[in-house]
């Protein structure tokens, strides 16, 4: 699921409330049957900027989590690697995070997100910062991840077409204080990509449902 609003909205408050880093000031958040009360191997971050350890290798990267759980080291490794792998940086595990690019780093970053498999990711604008092509191909890339791994995903955009490619359902929030003012669900089949000719028009509908409520006043919007 996506998360679209205008900024300040409380997108990535509420995320911040999933991971339990920021407690919530009514009601609670559960996860497989928990509440949350605080950070959690069951969830995964991913932020705008990748946040690598510049003095680390991606390899060395990627197993942090592993270290600060105090995984099996053998197997955070095997399942490094593979990571790296499907992610198509297989061969990449001695650089170091300057000799690679926004879009690698990125890479590097969501593989240390997946390494402990937490049962949801959270991305916060992960690829915001990137140029419109990288952006895309990590958006084609996120889709085969989470097709093979099946991981929950709960994603923050301002791209309306981004949150309609990657999503099957779109929280659109109105401005603050933020509420979801309308769930927009996505019934296109994947892999989606950009400008793909066999969907274009759900797409376009989907886009423009929560283009509609994201230009509607507050109040109208939560009326709707």
């Amino acid at each position: 699921m996506t998360l679209v609003g205008r900024s300040g909205c409380g997108k990535s408050t509420l995320l911040r409330i999933v991971a339990g880093l920021v407690p919530p000031s009514r009601g609670h958040v559960t996860i497989a049957e928990r509440t949350v009360a605080g950070p959690s191997p069951d969830v995964g971050l991913m932020f705008q900027q990748p946040a690598l350890l510049p003095w680390r290798t991606v390899l060395q990267n990627v197993l942090l989590p592993v270290e600060i759980l105090g995984l099996d080291r053998t197997t955070g490794r095997a399942e490094a690697q593979d990571l790296l792998a499907l992610v198509g940086l297989e061969g990449f595990e001695s650089r170091h995070p300057w000799e690679l690019s926004g879009g690698m780093q990125q890479r590097v970053a969501l593989c240390r997100a997946l390494i402990h498999k937490p049962r949801v990711l959270l991305m916060d604008e992960p690829f915001a910062a990137l140029d419109a092509l990288t952006r895309e191909e990590l958006s084609l890339e996120l889709q085969r991840i989470w097709n093979e791994r099946r991981t929950t995903i709960l994603f923050v955009t301002h791209s309306i077409s981004e949150a309609a490619i990657l999503s099957d359902r779109v929280a659109v929030m109105t401005p603050r204080p933020g509420r979801i003012a309308r769930m927009v669900d996505v019934p296109v089949p994947r892999p989606r990509a950009f400008g793909e000719e066999g969907h274009v028009a759900e797409l376009a509908r989907a886009e423009e449902a929560i283009r509609t409520t994201l230009y509607l006043p507050r109040e109208e919007a939560l009326v709707s």
